[in-house]
């Protein structure tokens, strides 16, 4: 090859002719380079495509990512499909500091403070295991809004963050399903010799409900009489009795059975307040 078609290769030409010039052979080169040069746009353009798809991926995943640890964060306190429906809404405004009328579900289980101080650590984290189990799933089901849980006491709400159009019946017919999920793991504890029972409490009233805590861990809860209320009707119910407040008894006439239980001074509260019972199954 002479000496002047190295030079020229390598300067960056990519064929090169012998005069005299064959013209049947130059349009040949010519419409070879071509095609060459066609492979080579569209090599390039995929790559720019291929790199372009990669960064859209990058970014989907990311804004997934970022939507499952909202839902996780989410699910700590709203049903699961609470949770969802909020975050692809893209709106955590209502999760702000805000007053509402809500209805609140106290429970914790009859004799649990003697238990604990006379049974084996592994027997209470077994019964707790079981209790929560049992009851958390029923707070999904019925789309009720977890505050907190601590020990054996569980603390439920309705009508927020997202309102629901019968919040007291939805209460009382979560209370009734925890007292049958709960009944059937009392039989076997106390087959087993542990003295245990369930109480639960229901109150109606304004609660002022938002986001609390501090950057590494945030809670939604809800301050106010009504979260008192629930819990003291809860601490003076007997084993297997949901006592309602006034409000709740009046929402839920006729879907249940209930019995007077008459008018309590209960702790905390200045006035003694008229109670009910919730006897037997829910209508319908």
């Amino acid at each position: 090859m002479p000496r002047t078609s190295i030079e020229g290769l390598e300067s960056g030409g990519d064929d090169y002719l012998t005069k005299p010039v064959d013209h049947a052979a130059l349009s040949a080169r010519v419409r070879a380079m071509l095609r060459i040069k066609a492979l080579h746009d569209t090599v390039q353009q995929q790559a720019a495509e291929l790199a372009s798809w990669n960064r859209t991926l990058e970014e989907r995943v990311a804004a997934q990512l970022d939507e499952l640890e909202k839902i996780g964060r989410l699910k700590r306190f709203l049903a699961p499909q609470l949770a969802e429906l909020i975050v692809s809404s893209g709106d955590e405004g209502i999760l702000e500091s805000h007053r509402r009328d809500i209805v609140v579900v106290f429970c914790d289980l009859r004799g649990y403070t003697s238990f604990a101080e006379t049974g084996e650590p592994e027997e209470v984290w077994t019964v707790l295991r079981e209790f929560h189990a049992a009851l958390g799933p029923l707070v999904s089901r019925f789309e009720g809004t977890l505050d907190h849980f601590s020990g054996d006491g569980l603390m439920v709400y309705f009508n927020d963050p997202l309102p629901c159009p019968d919040p007291a019946e939805r209460a009382v017919r979560m209370a009734v399903a925890m007292r049958e999920a709960v009944g059937e793991l009392i039989a076997g504890w106390r087959r087993r010799g542990f003295a245990i029972g369930f109480g639960v409490g229901v109150a109606q009233g304004y609660a002022t409900l938002g986001r609390i805590g501090f950057a590494e861990r945030v809670d939604y809860t809800a301050i106010g009489t009504v979260t008192n209320l629930a819990a003291r009707l809860c601490a003076e119910a007997q084993d297997g009795q949901i006592l309602l407040s006034k409000r709740v008894a009046a929402a839920v006439d006729g879907i249940v059975t209930l019995e007077e239980v008459g008018n309590l001074a209960l702790k905390g509260l200045s006035q003694a307040i008229a109670v009910y019972n919730v006897v037997g199954e829910v209508a319908g």
